[in-house]
């Protein structure tokens, strides 16, 4: 269903009706994006946390706060970027989604990005990472790497960093963080010299 989609709002509309992820009826509400879908650039993270459900927006939280700065360090806020998640709805108790749960969730976030349609896709951790990229290998070595993300109508360039959550935790990976950002930027260049 997810494929026929034909515009952010009815794949929102879609999603708000789809009952077929048993973590919607324990979550309070869908988180779907937040920030500007013409955006060239798009941020996507796992799942909602409780702060997020509380909200219904992506990265409220403390991670959310420290992606914000992560972004404005490159010249971005989220009037210039988009964020989603692979997963739009809280698992309890924040735990990891299931494999099942992100397969069930998985062709929603690509048409989301299909239809955001960005220059650039930047994965956030490793579970979204593997999700999306179709990578087996951990965030250590993919991150900073450049892949083709094909949509089926065109070939985003993608990479991969640490999820905020897990710079919060292990601060001392935030010069890793930097060097992908540095790249990110590096790439949006062209079109945003004037």
């Amino acid at each position: 269903a997810a494929r026929t989609a034909p515009t952010l709002e009815a794949l929102r509309a879609l999603m708000e009706a789809f009952d077929g992820c048993a973590l919607k009826h324990t979550a309070t509400r869908l988180v779907f994006a937040d920030g500007n879908p013409q955006a060239r650039v798009m941020f996507v993270g796992e799942a909602p946390g409780r702060e997020e459900d509380i909200e219904g927006l992506p990265f409220v939280g403390r991670s959310g706060k420290l992606l914000d700065r992560m972004i404005a360090a490159i010249g971005l806020d989220r009037s210039k970027a988009y964020i989603a998640n692979v997963i739009p709805w809280r698992p309890p108790g924040n735990r990891t989604p299931t494999p099942q749960e992100t397969q069930v969730c998985l062709p929603f976030i690509q048409r989301h990005i299909e239809l955001v349609n960005p220059d650039v896709l930047v994965t956030l951790g490793n579970p979204s990472t593997q999700a999306l990229l179709g990578t087996r290998e951990g965030i250590m070595r993919t991150r900073g790497k450049w892949i083709d993300y094909d949509t089926g109508t065109r070939t985003i360039r993608a990479v991969a960093t640490f999820h905020p959550a897990y710079l919060l935790r292990s601060p001392s990976y935030k010069r890793l963080s930097w060097q992908d950002l540095r790249a990110i930027a590096k790439v949006l260049q062209p079109a945003t010299a004037s």
